[in-house]
């Protein structure tokens, strides 16, 4: 499946919190979100839009490792 080339910093957080991510803090232009589902796991995103594909595809990739799912069946999970 194709990385969405428009994906806000935005939206990203919103469609993880499907996963349980929340905010839990902003420090200038980085947002960063937080799950306890599988034991705890943070994830700084930049706020920006929109996100570049690599920035995008890392972290994808360290949420479907910490979920142990690919980014491919992360991508249809949240729909993005």
């Amino acid at each position: 499946m194709k990385l969405p080339r428009d994906c806000s910093a935005g939206s990203l957080v919103k469609a993880l919190a499907c996963l349980g991510y929340s905010p839990t803090r902003q420090s200038g232009s980085h947002v960063r979100v937080t799950t306890t589902v599988g034991g705890e796991h943070h994830v700084t995103i930049p706020s920006h839009d929109p996100i570049r594909l690599g920035t995008l595809h890392a972290v994808l990739k360290d949420v479907a490792d910490h979920h142990a799912i690919t980014v491919d069946d992360l991508l249809q999970k949240l729909g993005i």
